[in-house]
């Protein structure tokens, strides 16, 4: 297909928004009907052009954008209009799902980028394309609806019915009166002159155009980047979750499922890819005479929308063949030479078989392509046969050996492949059950990793990875479940279901499913699952069809009610319980976490319970599996008694996605073991203790001393994950940059010093002696960071000392890499303790340096000066000078946010406040006053800043930052309180 025709009358959406509008206030009941029907020629059913037939090239446009000046056609044209909801009687087009009456079968689309390397894009690229839809019709109905967003229609015809037996061939052509586009609800409407019969079969031919942008990160984009020294261009496609839309007219609902036949036109010197293997290739001629290649694909399985996918680029490839399918990496050029993709190749086949074996399920595609991109908003994408990444999260660099980067790749690598069985070949009926693949590709991807590597630590992996996380964001008061039982939701309201609660949470009830079971049981009702639904969809209640199934054919593991009816409890609620048990007479209680609970709260009703599963631990031997499956039940067999020995942990390898309290008696015996003898508690359950104790203090559960009993044993601690977590908990961001905390300070820096000597003297040996040997130590690259950077806040003088040798090093000889682990803080103390010179130094590596991850660095290094003419030339230089042009480094509010700095802002924004609004917009300046006033304690500080900020912002502006800075006070109160009270502690236990 060549470009598009000249010829034609083209109306686009916005300017027939703006006429419609006039129309509609002067002449409102001609707008109704015009908004209903539009003016149009009816097509006379003379030939049956296929796709790719020249009549089908000529046929008149249908257009929603301008792009040239109308000229006189000769032949007939059909009027596109664009109908907002109030300008539009009632209809099915007002509905956020589709209606019923159309079930796609099959797609033959074909796109045609206008991309040449000879002529790089300037922000965006025209593309057309043409696709023929075949459906069934279910519903006798004259008015199909399809999705269709950002595209013009340039041709719209339906064939049929189809003959059955005869390879589809037409018997007919059912005339198009009209095509009009719902702009709110994104669909396209096709009016046809008479009904189509249900039971019968036609074809929808449309042809279409749009643009594609490189900003724009939705639908097709572009990536403009250098490679070998050039600057070079590709096209991509994310279609998930409801961007098929953007790039042709389809029905984009995931339960819509069809087989599809692609083709790709493109220049002959760029490679194009897709969900299947290359087909065949062709030379087409456009109408200049430039010669363009056509690339055709096998046909997909079924598969709905959002899983189809394209590229087109120029780029090397590296490949292999696991179990007779061959598996390609592509990747720049430069990468693929410098062998940045080889760890992705190596650890790819082995995931796939993997997952085959596991399941008895082979990976249903003949090949698997896996691509990395420039720059990727969606860091990865499982596209069923073409799975795109960022290379950020995919190229292994020399340089990266010491960092969590090997891991990361393997995780998500292996997310994407568990997709291709949780998601690709049974995908969820309806965006409000995300879940069943997030979630499930997300507790395999740990799942991978352990088997591959078996020493590594699962449990805290998780703990650290998702767990914690998750459990900081969830609460009673959350209005988000797993599974939603909302089924109509705007499109914004499907992104926003990728979050936390679908990936982290979905993982966490996948591995407490399995933990309460058996991983035989699990994995034999998954099997079964994915069997029966493969090609297919299914909803949350199929799953647990298929695990009631599995556990009704054994007679090992036996439930205190269904398996809906406990995973419901969980899945269909939000929040999660705290769990707490009364050692002295086995009374075990669920209650609602709640942040910031106060005095006998609860909002919990008969049918707000969970049903617990509590795996658990005396003394520890693992017991037998309990249930709690109302509000309180008594446990005879969790009673401690006076022995110094006797102590009970509930939540066996935090498998249960809960907190645990206990009475005093509890908390104290566990206090007593950790004392004594803390590796009688395995780890993931000393780390267990210290978040769960810190979490329920910090909301009012139990007393902030409690938590605080639970480090004395520190002194004998040398997992690094833990001190990790103590020091999270413990140490700030708020505390490390008040210099309010003048009381606390002291005596938590003895406190800690005197407890941190076995943890520092075992890290800071391997950083000097052989820091290569951390490379697979994935906890502790994780860990560092924060072990390293509260030493030196604490003034370990080794540490300053440690600190400063490693930044000479690397100042005199930039070879000497800094272990990446601690480079932040190794940088910031060589600026801390260091002159201007050093501070020199790194302005000149942060003009030099061309990555924008090592310019963030740079930039809160240099903000670590204690001098304040220092900092204050810092700002002038980020408002007035090139090298701090990039706005992901907002240098005024990094400045802001160090302890000294605080100060040399406020000041600097007196005189300069225009410049800095002007270079970073209002929200940087309300930004600021958040940093600049986050110690406040009294009404009058609020006063002050606000009299400080009134001419710098807007009325609505200063409005709702006064209401911040109240929370900000009430939030400094509460913690002054709870500062004092460990304070007190301190002294009584330094």
């Amino acid at each position: 297909m060549g470009p598009p025709s000249n010829s034609g009358f083209y109306v686009s959406r916005a300017v027939a928004l703006l006429l419609a509008g006039l129309v509609a206030a002067l002449l409102l009941a001609l707008a109704v009907l015009a908004a209903l029907y539009g003016h149009c020629e009816r097509v006379p059913p003379s030939g049956l052009p296929g796709l790719g037939d020249s009549e089908a090239e000529s046929s008149p446009p249908l257009r929603q954008k301008p792009t040239r000046t109308p000229k006189p056609s000769s032949a007939r044209e059909l009027a596109v209009t664009t109908t907002p909801s109030d300008w539009r009687p009632p209809g099915p087009w007002d509905q956020l799902r589709l209606p019923p009456w159309l079930v796609p079968l099959h797609y033959d689309l074909e796109l045609w980028p206008q991309l040449r390397p000879d002529h790089l894009p300037a922000g965006s690229l025209l593309f057309t394309g043409r696709v023929n839809i075949t459906v069934r019709c279910t519903v006798a109905t004259s008015r199909l609806l399809l999705h269709s967003l950002l595209q013009d229609c340039e041709r719209a015809e339906v064939r049929g019915p189809l003959s059955p037996g005869t390879g589809n061939a037409t018997v007919g052509r059912v005339p198009v009166d009209d095509v009009w586009f719902a702009v709110d609800t994104e669909y396209m409407v096709l009016e046809l002159s008479e009904p189509l019969k249900p039971g019968s079969s036609y074809e929808l031919q449309l042809s279409f155009s749009g643009l594609v942008y490189e900003d724009l990160k939705e639908g097709l984009f572009l990536n403009v980047y250098t490679d070998q020294g050039e600057r070079r261009a590709l096209l991509a496609s994310q279609l998930e979750p409801t961007f098929a839309r953007y790039v042709f007219p389809c029905f984009d609902e995931p339960a819509l499922k069809a087989t599809f036949n692609i083709t790709i036109i493109h220049h002959p010197s760029y490679v194009a890819l897709s969900n299947m293997p290359k087909l065949g290739q062709s030379v087409k001629e456009d109408v200049n005479g430039s010669k363009w290649t056509v690339t055709t694909f096998s046909t997909t399985p079924h598969m709905p929308t959002y899983l189809v996918a394209f590229v087109i680029c120029d780029y090397d490839h590296v490949n292999r063949t696991e179990r007779g399918k061959e598996i390609r990496i592509w990747a720049r050029k430069d990468a693929i030479a410098n062998g940045s993709v080889d760890f992705a190749l190596n650890i790819t086949g082995p995931t796939f078989s993997f997952l085959e074996d596991l399941f008895n399920i082979s990976y249903s595609l003949p090949k698997a392509d896996i691509i990395a991109l420039p720059s990727f908003d969606n860091r990865a994408m499982e596209n069923w046969g073409l799975m795109i990444f960022d290379e950020s999260v995919l190229l292994l660099e020399p340089k990266d050996q010491l960092t969590e980067k090997k891991i990361l790749i393997s995780y998500i690598v292996s997310h994407e492949i568990g997709h291709q069985w949780f998601g690709n070949l049974v995908t969820m009926n309806w965006w409000n059950n995300i879940w069943l693949k997030e979630g499930f590709a997300s507790y395999f991807e740990f799942e991978v990793i352990n088997y591959f590597n078996p020493k590594l630590p699962r449990n805290e992996i998780f703990f650290s990875d998702i767990l914690h996380n998750i459990l900081r964001e969830d609460h009673a008061l959350v209005t988000r479940a797993v599974a939603l039982k909302v089924e109509h939701f705007k499109t914004s309201e499907i992104e926003e279901l990728y979050d936390l609660f679908t990936y982290s949470k979905g993982a966490s009830m996948a591995r407490m499913l399995s933990g309460f079971l058996n991983e035989h049981l699990f994995v034999s009702a998954l099997k079964s699952y994915l069997k029966t639904f493969s090609y297919s969809n299914a909803e949350q209640d199929d799953l647990w069809r298929h695990f009631q199934m599995a556990i009704d054919d054994q007679s090992t593991v036996i439930l205190p009610a269904t398996i809906k009816k406990i995973m419901d409890s969980w899945t269909h609620q939000s929040g999660f319980p705290v769990i707490t048990l009364n050692v002295s007479t086995g009374i075990m209680k669920q209650e609602p976490f709640y942040l910031e609970k106060v005095k006998n709260q609860t909002l919990l009703t008969s049918n707000d319970t969970w049903i617990v599963p509590i795996l658990w631990i005396k003394n520890g031997t693992t017991q037998s599996l309990v249930w709690l499956d109302q509000r309180s039940k008594v446990f005879p067999e969790m009673q401690v008694s006076d022995s110094d020995h006797d102590w009970v942990i509930l939540n066996l390898n935090m498998t249960g996605y809960y907190r645990v309290n206990y009475d005093k008696l509890g908390w104290k015996k566990l206090n007593q073991q950790l004392e004594k003898d803390p590796k009688a508690i395995p780890v993931i359950h000393r780390l267990q203790l210290i978040d769960d104790a810190f979490s329920l203090s910090k909301n009012n559960y139990i007393e902030i001393e409690t938590a605080l009993e639970l480090t004395k044993y520190l002194a004998e601690e040398d997992e690094i994950i833990v001190w990790h977590t103590v020091l999270v908990n413990l140490v700030t961001r708020d505390l490390v940059s008040d210099v309010n905390n003048y009381d606390i300070y002291p005596l938590l820096k003895k406190y800690l010093l005197k407890r941190l000597n076995l943890i520092w003297n075992i890290y800071s040996t391997i950083i000097r002696e052989n820091v290569l040997a951390l490379q697979d130590d994935y906890l502790a690259l994780i860990s560092l960071g924060k072990l390293f950077g509260t030493a030196c806040w604490l003034g370990l003088e080794d540490c300053l000392q440690l600190s400063k040798e490693l930044f000479t090093k690397w100042v005199d000889h930039p070879e000497n890499e800094i272990p990446y682990p601690i480079k932040d803080v190794v940088l910031c103390y060589g600026i801390a303790l260091g002159s201007d010179k050093e501070w020199d130094i790194l302005l000149n590596t942060y003009t030099n340096t061309t990555k924008e991850e090592e310019k963030i660095q740079l930039a809160y290094a240099m903000s670590c000066s204690k001098d304040p003419w220092i900092l204050n030339r810092f700002m002038e230089y980020a408002i007035s000078t090139s090298p701090f042009t990039s706005n992901a480094t907002n240098v005024i509010e990094i400045v802001a946010a160090s302890e000294v700095g605080r100060y040399v802002a406020k000041d600097f924004l007196v005189d300069n406040w225009q410049a800095v609004s002007k270079r970073y917009g209002t929200q940087s300046l309300i930004n600021l006053i958040y940093a600049i006033g986050r110690a406040i304690t009294t009404d009058l500080q609020i006063v002050e800043l606000q009299q400080f900020f009134s001419n710098m912002l807007e009325e609505h502006s200063r409005i709702s930052v006064h209401a911040k800075l109240q929370t900000i006070k009430n939030e400094n109160l509460k913690n002054k309180k709870q500062s004092a009270r460990m304070a007190a502690w301190l002294r009584r236990n330094t």
